[in-house]
C-alpha cells in the first residue's frame, strides 16, 4: 500500500468536513473522467475490501488514548514538510510558530506523541508542495485519480515529489521497519475517517462527481488561506 494514500484521505476527510460544500461539475477540468471513474471505483472496492476492514478492527482494538498518540505522532513528522513549504510560501511567522510547535512536541510531547503545543494553543497548519506550487502560480491542471492514492490534479502530483523527500519515513533504513512506519500510518489515517463514510454515502447519488468538486474546491481554498479569487470558485457554485 503506498504511503501516500493517507495524504489522500486526509484532505477527503477535510473535505466531507465542510458542510457547505454543494457542488456542480459545470467547467470542472476533468479531460480524463472515463479513466478516472474507473480508478475510483478500483480504489473504492479495495478500500471496502481490505483497508477499511483493517482500520476498523485497528480502531476497535486500540484504545483511544494509543491510537491518538500514534495519530499524534505521524502528525507530529509532517510538521517538516509544513515548516519548509511555510518557508517557500514565505509565511515567515508561520514558519517560526511551526517550528515551536515541532519542538515543543518533539521533546516534551515524547517525539509528538502528546500534542503538547496543542493544548499550549498552537494549533497545527496544513502545508504542503501542491499548494506551494499553487501560491507560486503554478495552475491546477486537469483533475486526476491516482491509484490507491485517489483525487488529485496535475499539480497536486507534481507536488507528491517534495511531501515524498521531506517526510522522514523515507529516510529510515531499515526496510522492515519503514514499511511498518508505513502500513501504521496508512490503517491509523483509515482508522481516523471511519466517521465521514456515511457523509459520502448520504452526499449525492454520484460520489464521484462529489470527491472530484470537493476536492477541487478544498484545494484552492488551502492555496488562498481560504480566501480564494471569487472567480476561481464560479465553476464549483449554482
Amino acid at each position: 500500500m503506498s504511503k501516500f494514500t493517507f495524504i489522500k484521505l486526509s484532505i477527503l476527510s477535510a473535505v466531507l468536513m465542510l458542510s457547505g460544500c454543494a457542488t456542480t461539475s459545470e467547467g470542472v477540468n476533468d479531460p480524463f473522467e472515463n479513466y478516472n471513474r474507473t480508478m475510483y471505483s478500483i480504489n473504492d472496492t479495495l478500500d471496502k475490501a481490505i483497508i477499511k476492514p483493517v482500520a476498523q478492527g485497528y480502531d476497535a482494538v486500540l484504545p483511544d488514548a494509543i491510537e491518538r498518540g500514534v495519530s499524534n505522532f505521524f502528525s507530529n513528522l509532517n510538521e517538516i514538510t509544513v515548516i519548509l513549504n511555510d518557508l517557500l510560501q514565505l509565511k515567515f511567522g508561520q514558519a517560526i510558530d511551526d517550528t515551536g510547535r515541532f519542538l515543543l512536541n518533539s521533546t516534551v510531547g515524547f517525539a509528538g506523541v502528546f500534542d503538547v503545543a496543542g493544548y499550549a494553543g498552537h494549533e497545527s497548519n496544513d502545508e504542503d508542495f501542491g499548494q506551494t506550487l499553487g501560491v507560486w502560480g503554478v495552475e491546477q491542471g486537469a483533475y486526476i485519480v491516482l491509484p490507491l492514492l485517489g483525487p488529485s490534479t496535475t499539480r497536486d502530483t507534481f507536488g507528491l515529489v517534495g511531501d515524498i523527500l521531506t517526510d522522514p519515513v523515507t529516510y529510515v533504513d531499515d526496510a522492515g521497519a519503514r514499511n511498518a512506519l508505513t502500513l501504521l500510518k496508512a490503517v491509523d489515517t483509515r482508522a481516523n475517517l471511519l466517521g465521514v463514510d456515511n457523509v459520502l454515502e448520504e452526499a449525492s447519488e454520484d460520489k464521484y462527481s462529489y470527491v472530484r468538486d470537493a476536492y477541487l474546491q478544498r484545494r484552492e481554498s488551502l492555496v488562498y488561506d481560504g480566501n480564494p479569487p471569487e472567480e476561481d470558485f464560479d465553476v464549483f457554485s449554482d
